[in-house]
């Protein structure tokens, strides 16, 4: 069969890269995208697009009108397509058996159910977004059940492209994977799908393997990066401790071939729609199945995102004399990552929530964000107005600030794009830079004044001036002489010190500001009335 129509249901992170691709790969191909979210179509066929992916907006207008097309006609477009590729969300359940962590597979439902009713026969499906094993097989019972008992054939082909890049990731794959069903006309789908990508991809790249199996490795694949995330942090922990550098460190077991460099940047904690979601899908299925020590060993990579997030924010209260209450603070960045504008589970959210507990003012600047998602994303769930202002320009965000707190690793942060010297003068004093990416100079940065905080990086000792140094000296010349005397015990025997990384002055430990805002399930934030419609690619 030779494929002349393609029909791609989900217009989100997933489903758009893919079909433009697929556009400019195969030009012979007429590829359709549909989604029921009327705005975003619009968006996409105008210049201002939905969201932000670097080199997608050259690309669409490449090929728009002239083999891709956006559409809201879900009919149309799957009763003309050869193959129909789903990219729709499977959130986390927010309520009922498994709430949190098991997925919530109602789109996916909805969608067989209008595929069924849109086409009178069979067509292959292809499954992208990241789903739970077997969910093939619910999509296969539900558009038999409502085609009058007509065998479908579902494929799972899984996206392992990743946000910022994926534009590149989609011209270039490392691998395409399709999952097919034991039979012969789940292999005669498969080939058929291969050979539409062998238009561009490589046939060496191009796997072909079992359905569950299929199914299982992008979630499986996520759920390795975080777990790779989370113990390069837990390490950063143990390097502010003992004065070692996590990027000397991570530096040096990255020439480990077994281990490799990727993903072993200390940060404040993994982010975006896959990893959190894709691990509590994993740990739901591992208790499913009654293997209590899988889902175990799972979730302790999210209880180490979450403390991860929790020691940043402590760090910066505790840092700033134990109080950050009507502070203004500079927040860079609020995207779980950079080249994107995708604020999906960005840790962001928790420390900035954490801060505003603590009474902070928020100054956010973010390249790529829209005002009104921070907003939404930060609205307490009684509507309470938060300390937050949305500035167009760092220098205006840090403007009178008491810190900078650098939550994503955008470029243009770094010391050779922005001026510190210029910001500093700006700030109130002493100013503090809280560097949640290990972004930027350090030492470049302490020259110019700044008090600079990282992740898993050593402190250096704290410079005392001439006279404080006298005075600690006679005093303890002083004290050593009553001890001679009799009149004072020895210094073993006095008060314990407090640690050397208490804040001065504190009567009491440093208590955590993020007990009760991380860790929990989020609130559900008040959300205009266009942003709770229920879209096919809303989550992809």
């Amino acid at each position: 069969m030779s494929i002349k129509s393609v029909a791609v249901i989900g217009a989100g992170h997933v489903g758009v890269p893919h079909a433009v691709m697929i556009a400019k790969k195969v030009p012979t191909v007429r590829v359709t995208i549909v989604d029921d979210d009327a705005r975003k179509i619009a968006a996409w066929k105008s210049s201002l697009l939905p969201f932000y992916e670097p080199g997608l907006q050259e690309a669409v207008e490449e090929v728009r009108g002239t083999n891709l097309f956006f559409s809201t006609d879900m009919k149309e477009a799957v009763g003309s397509a050869d193959i129909i590729f789903v990219s729709v969300s499977t959130p986390i359940k927010q309520g009922g058996s498994g709430a949190g962590y098991a997925p919530d597979l109602q789109h996916w439902e909805r969608i067989a159910r209008l595929i069924a009713s849109a086409t009178s026969a069979p067509k292959t499906i292809v499954e992208r977004s990241t789903v739970p094993v077997h969910t093939a097989d619910l999509m296969a019972r539900v558009l038999e059940a409502n085609s009058g008992g007509q065998q479908w054939t579902v494929l799972s082909n899984p996206e392992f492209a990743r946000e910022g890049t994926a534009v590149v990731d989609q011209a270039s794959p490392e691998k395409v994977m399709i999952g097919a069903p034991p039979t012969e006309t789940g292999a005669t789908a498969a080939a058929h799908l291969a050979q539409l990508y062998s238009a561009w991809v490589p046939e060496s790249k191009i796997i072909v393997s079992g359905l569950w199996s299929a199914e299982l490795s992008k979630m499986t694949a996520n759920a390795f990066l975080a777990q790779r995330i989370s113990s390069i942090n837990a390490i950063s922990a143990l390097c502010e401790k003992t004065g070692a550098d996590i990027q000397e460190v991570a530096f040096a077991i990255g020439f480990d071939s077994r281990i490799g460099s990727k993903c072993l940047e200390a940060s404040v904690g993994f982010g975006g729609a896959c990893y959190e979601t894709h691990l509590r899908n994993l740990v739901y299925v591992s208790r499913h199945y009654r293997l209590k020590e899988v889902a175990t060993y799972w979730e302790s990579v999210l209880r180490m995102n979450t403390y991860q997030k929790r020691r940043f924010a402590t760090q910066i209260v505790g840092s700033m004399f134990n109080t950050v209450s009507g502070k203004k603070l500079a927040v860079f960045g609020f995207s779980y990552k950079k080249n994107t504008s995708d604020i999906r589970d960005t840790p962001a959210i928790d420390i900035c929530r954490a801060l505003l507990a603590e009474k902070a003012q928020l100054a956010m600047y973010d390249p790529r964000v829209a005002e009104q998602a921070i907003q939404v994303a930060l609205t307490s769930a009684d509507g309470q107005e938060q300390h937050i202002d949305v500035d167009s320009d760092p220098y205006i965000a840090a403007s009178g600030a008491h810190a900078i707190v650098l939550l994503t690793e955008w470029d243009q942060f770094h010391n050779s794009r922005l001026d510190y010297q210029r910001i500093y003068a700006t700030m109130q004093q002493p100013a503090f830079i809280f560097d949640g990416r290990n972004l930027l100079d350090h030492e470049a940065l302490r020259q110019i004044g700044f008090q600079v905080f990282g992740i898993g990086k050593p402190r250096p000792p704290q410079k005392k001036d001439e006279e404080a140094l006298a005075r600690e000296q006679m005093e303890q010349v002083a004290l050593e002489a009553r001890v001679r005397a009799g009149a004072a015990k020895p210094a073993e025997a006095s008060s314990p010190k407090p640690p050397a990384d208490s804040p001065v002055g504190l009567a009491s430990p440093l208590r955590d500001p993020l007990s009760e805002t991380i860790g929990m399930p989020p609130s559900p934030s008040p959300l205009p009335p266009f942003e709770k419609m229920e879209t096919f690619g809303a989550m992809a």
